[in-house]
């Protein structure tokens, strides 16, 4: 027998199936140590043959399978495979997709704890050992009063020596039990509640319907209990579920309500996990002992088998497209899944992605709607607030005086408040107003932010820090001027305002720590009155009763970005940070700062009017022949070297210009540039930007002739990709 082995080398020279003569217990999805080019390396089962193509005598055996149940789950190899034939990936990279590190290196080991049982009672214990031996008799009688004891605090208690003797001679019984990282918390109580009739019509539409469902729910309209309803009813059905949502810091809240309704039914599994936490987590789900997975992206490969539901929460949101290596679209996964175990695939949004919603109208998705709140209560009211008017107006703070009012009656009243600015740090940047110098990253072609709070210039980029500038290094100048604000400088402000109320602040740097997500939310809403100052990690998912006031402190931030998913991105942010108020009472209020007020994103969002919105934008995604009406791939390359990365570019530039001859009006644009970030980690970047009708065809030629391997050069090719940094 002859096994087809994927060796795992991230190498495009090796991404192929070697054959390996098989042991007599190998299996298909197995790991094996296998001998290579003069080494012995990892190996992943994908096949076995009765036949191979090659000279018998030179093909060499299998050193070590490395267990005897296959990691690689049926559905989850397929899946593999699906995987590098749609996006073009390295087979080998997919399965590291699939086997978290930690499993399929074996870099962690189950945890066991010890806990101690009597075999015998306290008067054959004092026959055996004798009334001297007091500290083995209280050990025993301890044990046979409670019953048990862990092994760790009976060395504690009667001393190790007395515990090992009793072990030894058998008068008590020492058990391991596997002991799970994750600290599960359950100081959430979810009751189940009674279905709204708009929701009752969604559960009874999506289940035991293997269909792509569009759930289009207003904020706070009960989508969470239209899953959990769902989910329910699967696991009563002996079936599982998949549940993604796009931001870790959704995870605690949900995990507690989630696990507070299904009790150890639940596995989470996300990037702020520990490499043990995540091994545990896995198992859990692997063996079967889970039958719920809740997480991020990577959630969507759990090996989990007999799916009865996959439901993508939040699906507009960028998260959920891999930007680094390998890429992939979540949806596409799930969609794979939810064919392989026909089940449905639900993917819920107050505002959905545009392309998801054009699929609804063409009978693609089913589309579900949940058009009001589970309450009765009204959407909170927007106010657009015009900034240029209060600059002409002498106000040059980052608060307009409505909202500093708003604010002031909701603290007034002992409620609590968001303010939304997609902006991390305390300024954007810092340049001299003499000669007009601006600190930049040494390794990236970026502007430093400004992070009062450690004094300390940051590249956003790479991570690298600098000192704060107290003169211009150019003219010596001491007058240094601020870019715009960030979440730091808002607290700052807010803290010369409310001295006596709790101000917390929710980004990249304060959540940067193990739980920093949970930490941040639950002292938020356990203080009332209070201020959340974050990005848009506030803005979706998030439930909390008492906020009745949410403050978008720059509602321009993603609008003019040079991205043809500006506008969306913009709708969809106010619409999701907006609908955090008023969510249990009828007096949410929403002030919305811009110095645009006339721009038709926020004509529609004041009204939350989706549809309105959709209608305009996807008549201009038409007009200019933009997705869904196209495709728009990207070809990055990158080197230390700018002559390489230039070189390499036009080399594949030809390449894609013979393919604009071969499909003529097909490709609509076709242009080489450099990145408009030139250089990230020493590494200088340029890009090929094609846009053509959607067709598998080209797609597939423009992936064949990035498909170089070139010295000192790292090429990746982007199917409409998230931003064009």
């Amino acid at each position: 027998m002859y096994a087809k082995v994927i060796v795992d080398i991230s190498n495009d020279a090796v991404d192929r199936v070697f054959d390996y003569v098989a042991l007599d217990d190998t299996k298909v999805g197995m790991r094996v140590r296998v001998p290579f080019a003069g080494r012995i390396v990892l190996g992943y089962v994908i096949g076995l043959s009765e036949h191979t193509d090659f000279d018998k005598n030179k093909i060499k055996p299998i050193i070590k399978n490395l267990e005897s149940v296959p990691k690689l789950k049926p559905e989850i190899l397929q899946l593999c495979l699906f995987l590098a034939k749609h996006f073009f990936l390295r087979l080998s990279d997919c399965i590291k997709l699939a086997l978290p590190s930690c499993v399929r290196l074996d870099s962690q080991r189950e945890m066991l704890e010890y806990n101690l049982t009597p075999l015998i009672d306290i008067d054959t214990a004092i026959n055996m050992i004798g009334k001297r031996a007091k500290n083995q008799l209280a050990l025993v009688a301890t044990l046979n009063e409670q019953g048990s004891l862990s092994y760790q605090k009976a060395i504690e208690l009667f001393g190790r020596t007395s515990v090992n003797t009793l072990v030894e001679k058998g008068i008590i019984l020492k058990i391991a039990n596997r002991k799970n990282r994750f600290h599960y918390s359950n100081t959430t109580t979810v009751q189940k509640n009674i279905l709204t009739q708009s929701q009752f019509e969604a559960v009874d539409a999506i289940q035991n319907n293997n269909k792509t469902f569009l759930l289009q729910g207003v904020t706070g309209s009960g989508k969470t209990e239209v899953y959990m309803t769902i989910i329910e009813n699967c696991i009563k059905e002996n079936k599982t579920a998949i549940m993604l949502v796009p931001e870790i810091s959704l995870t605690p809240q949900m995990m507690d309500r989630f696990n507070s309704r299904f009790p150890n039914e639940v596995a989470v599994l996300h990037s702020g996990l520990s490499e043990g936490e995540r091994f545990d987590e896995w198992e859990r789900i692997f063996s079967g002992k889970a039958h719920v997975v809740l997480g991020a992206r990577s959630a969507i490969f759990a090996p989990l088998e007999n799916l009865g539901v996959i439901i993508i929460d939040e699906e507009h949101d960028s998260s959920y497209v891999s930007e680094s290596n390998p890429r992939f679209v979540t949806h596409d996964v799930a969609e794979f899944r939810a064919r392989y175990n026909s089940c449905p695939l639900v993917l819920g949004s107050a505002t959905p992605s545009i392309e998801s919603f054009h699929k609804a109208k063409l009978g693609q998705y089913q589309l579900v709607k949940l058009p009001e709140r589970i309450n009765g209560l009204e959407m909170p009211k927007i106010e657009i607030i015009d900034m240029l008017a209060e600059v002409m107006d002498g106000n040059t703070s980052p608060f307009s005086k409505k909202l500093l009012a708003k604010l002031d009656d909701c603290i007034n009243r002992g409620k609590q408040a968001i303010l939304f600015i997609n902006r991390r740090g305390y300024a954007s940047f810092v340049m001299c107003r003499e000669c007009g110098y601006r600190a930049k990253c040494d390794d990236c072609e970026v502007s430093l932010v400004y992070h009062k709070e450690d004094n300390e210039l940051k590249c956003h980029f790479c991570g690298k820090r600098y000192r704060m500038l107290t003169n211009c290094p150019n003219c010596n100048s001491p007058d240094i001027k601020y870019g715009a604000l960030g979440t730091e400088r808002v607290v700052n402000e807010l803290k010369t305002i409310y001295k006596d109320i709790p101000i917390y602040r929710m980004d990249n740097d304060t959540t940067r720590k193990k739980d920093g997500h949970k930490k941040i939310l639950s002292e938020f809403s356990n203080h009332t009155p209070s201020i959340l100052v974050g990005t848009q990690m506030i803005a979706k998912g998030h439930d909390y009763p008492n906020v009745s006031f949410v403050g978008i402190l720059d509602a321009d931030v993603s609008l003019y970005n040079s991205d043809y998913k500006s506008n969306e991105r913009t709708f969809q942010l106010v619409t999701q940070v907006a609908g955090r108020a008023g969510r249990k009472t009828n007096d949410g209020y929403v002030v919305l700062q811009t110095y645009a007020p006339k721009h038709y994103v926020y004509r529609y969002a004041v009204n939350y009017n989706y549809d309105g919105f959709y209608d305009k934008e996807i008549n201009l995604r038409q007009t200019t022949g933009f997705p869904p009406f196209s495709k728009i791939l990207r070809i990055l390359i990158t080197s230390i070297s700018d002559n390489r990365a230039r070189e390499v570019t036009k080399k594949i530039f030809d390449k894609a210009n013979e393919l604009k001859l071969k499909y003529g009006k097909s490709i609509i644009f076709l242009q080489a540039m450099p990145s408009p970030v030139k250089r990230i980690q020493t590494k200088y970047r340029y890009q090929i930007l094609t846009r053509f009708v959607p067709d598998d065809k080209i797609t597939a030629d423009f992936y064949n002739i990035a498909d170089l391997v070139e010295k000192d050069v790292t090429i990746f090719v982007e199917v409409n990709p998230n931003n064009l940094r």
